[in-house]
């Protein structure tokens, strides 16, 4: 007898493409992104993702700088 074909299916680790989203908008904040990296993120990230963490750490940067600023004038 002879027994059935089992065809292994390569075990893939769970895409988090929300958390490359934030890692790709942190490093556009800073300026500086290795081209085989961006290259990567187009695979891996919708321009949904990237629009929202944009303006979330848009507003972020805003929020904090306003701070920063009422700190600096209230002393």
């Amino acid at each position: 007898m002879s027994e059935p074909l089992v065809t292994e299916t390569p075990v893939m680790a769970p895409k988090r493409p929300f958390w490359r989203s934030i890692v790709a908008v942190a490093w556009s904040f800073i300026g500086i992104r290795k081209n085989s990296e961006f290259q990567e993120d187009l695979s891996h990230i919708t321009p949904l993702h990237i629009l929202g963490v944009g303006l979330v750490a848009g507003l972020l940067f805003v929020i904090g700088l306003i701070v920063v600023v009422n700190l600096v004038v209230a002393k």
